[in-house]
């Protein structure tokens, strides 16, 4: 009778005593493995902390790079305002007679706005001074591109005059309008 008083004290003492330290044990010993893993990485991160501030230095100045390119105006207006002087002013440069300025639909492209004007130039017999005009729209400081040419000459037996329009745009900040539509 004893003896099988003695095993039921023994397997609950087994069961409510040993058993859940062995398991609380476990459980620790888990615990102490992931917060290891975890302080290990952290541990990576403050050790590549020198090359995460490097990539963020380089990529602020990207940032600053491509806003320089913009067209600078907090409006549409304003920028092709400033797209209209550049063209004017490069016009100018290169003996460009333009006939008209006409400021087109601004687009959204993604983070950007995209502003064009089309102009018309009047009839030029240098086609060089045209190739030149059209090599510094391309290659200013602005990012400025020529979306559409359509060159006419006016004299076919002759075609050392050229006319024609072209439509010049440049990129400028894009608006948050269409976040702030979305949450209506």
């Amino acid at each position: 009778f004893w003896g099988l008083i003695g095993i039921a004290i023994f397997i609950l003492l087994f069961t409510f005593g040993i058993f859940p330290l062995v398991e609380a044990k476990k459980k620790a010993e888990e615990e102490i493995a992931l917060k290891k893993r975890a302080l290990l990485k952290y541990e990576v991160y403050l050790e590549n902390r020198k090359m995460v501030e490097e990539e963020l230095a380089r990529t602020l100045k990207q940032y600053e790079g491509i806003q320089k390119r913009l067209l600078p105006g907090e409006t549409p207006q304003l920028g092709a305002a400033n797209l209209q002087e550049i063209v004017k002013r490069l016009s100018e440069k290169d003996g460009i007679g333009i006939r008209s300025f006409r400021i087109l639909e601004p687009k959204e492209i993604n983070s950007y706005r995209k502003v064009s004007i089309q102009i018309e130039f009047n009839p030029t017999n240098r086609v060089l001074n045209l190739g030149q005009f059209i090599y510094d729209m391309e290659h200013h400081e602005k990012e400025l591109m020529i979306s559409e040419m359509d060159l006419l000459v006016t004299n076919i037996r002759m075609p050392n005059q050229i006319q024609g329009s072209l439509v010049i745009s440049g990129l400028m900040k894009g608006t948050k309008t269409k976040e702030k539509g979305g949450e209506r």
